[in-house]
């Protein structure tokens, strides 16, 4: 088990190095900051003072031999627009972005779950079949015309919730946090449920694939020869052994929820990382699309590693053939 996990970070760190080349260059070959920067009618001497000045002077492999120095020091620059640390700025919407996403997950559960597993017991009732029509449809809106309309209903319409921003926050463990206010929450609801909605989909019909691949199992009949209770069966011997594919797409998915939320958040003014990482790009802000990226590459490596420990725990064959 030892070795499996040694194993696996080394291969995070190949990965993490292998994504800091291809992150600098992509983002090093798109567009010129200086361009946006400074007036259109500066000289050549202001321009050239400006590129010295931001260090794009420098031949692409020293800056990211800077740039990996900087790195190792947890300094991936300083804002082009802001003139402050890449990471403060993206640190600070962290929180916001984080909210976002561990709200839009628990929602996805506690429908996803609940609804995938009836459909998966009872799979010729009505009811189950409109459950799997609603699925289709949470997969096939596109989430920016979900967001509008929620907002034209429950906003404009019907008045019962705000239409953009996040509300008033309180501090908790040194971060400020939306959900420990009733605007807050209020403010949260609907950007929440709009994110929500496809993850909810995918979680539902994985779900019911899964119940329908363990019903016929004979573990499956030998519990019910043995007299247990249905509750029991499906608990234990239905659950835990569908859990594994589903924690691989929860974890995944909540990458994905942080890293994807971009139009959620620019549809709801929510003042996240998504929102930030617009407004960088449209403004060639080098220094914090390159901090988020890579912030998005170590999130998503931490998740995988996470996964995998989550397997030994549900599955002991997999420690078994860690071990071996």
């Amino acid at each position: 088990m030892v070795t499996s996990i040694i194993r696996r970070l080394i291969q995070a760190l190949f990965v993490i190095v292998a994504m800091t080349i291809i992150v600098f260059i992509g983002v090093n070959v798109i567009g010129n900051p200086v361009d946006i920067l400074i007036n259109p009618d500066a000289n050549q001497a202001e321009r050239a003072l400006v590129i010295a000045h931001y260090g794009l002077d420098q031949p692409l492999w020293k800056q990211y031999l800077l740039f990996l120095q900087g790195l190792l020091h947890g300094d991936f620059g300083n804002s082009f627009v802001y003139g402050r640390p890449a990471l403060g700025l993206i640190l600070e919407r962290l929180p916001a972005t984080l909210e976002l996403a561990i709200t839009a997950l628990v929602i996805a559960l506690l429908f996803g779950l609940p609804l995938g597993l009836y459909a998966g017991l009872y799979p010729n009732r009505i009811s189950s079949k409109l459950i799997m029509s609603g699925s289709i449809l949470g997969f096939s809106l596109p989430t920016f015309w979900v967001g509008l309309m929620l907002i034209m209903v429950f906003s404009v319409e019907l008045g019962w919730l705000p239409t953009n921003g996040r509300g008033p926050t309180q501090e908790l463990l040194g971060a400020q946090w939306s959900f420990l206010t009733a605007d807050g929450i209020r403010h949260l609801l609907l950007p929440a449920f709009n994110l929500a909605l496809f993850k909810t989909s995918l979680i539902l019909r994985l779900t019911r694939a899964g119940v329908q691949e363990v019903l016929p199992q004979d573990y499956v009949k030998f519990a019910r020869a043995k007299g247990l209770r249905e509750r029991r069966i499906i608990s234990v011997h239905v659950l835990k052994n569908l859990m594994i594919p589903v924690v691989t797409i929860i974890g995944l998915e909540f990458g994905s929820l942080i890293a994807f939320s971009v139009v959620t958040e620019s549809i709801f003014a929510w003042p996240g990382m998504g929102k930030l990482i617009i407004d960088s790009i449209n403004l060639l802000d080098r220094p914090v699309i390159v901090a988020y990226l890579m912030m998005m590459v170590l999130l998503f490596v931490v998740l995988n590693f996470i996964i995998d420990i989550c397997y030994t725990l549900l599955d002991p064959r997999v420690q078994l053939e860690g071990k071996a």
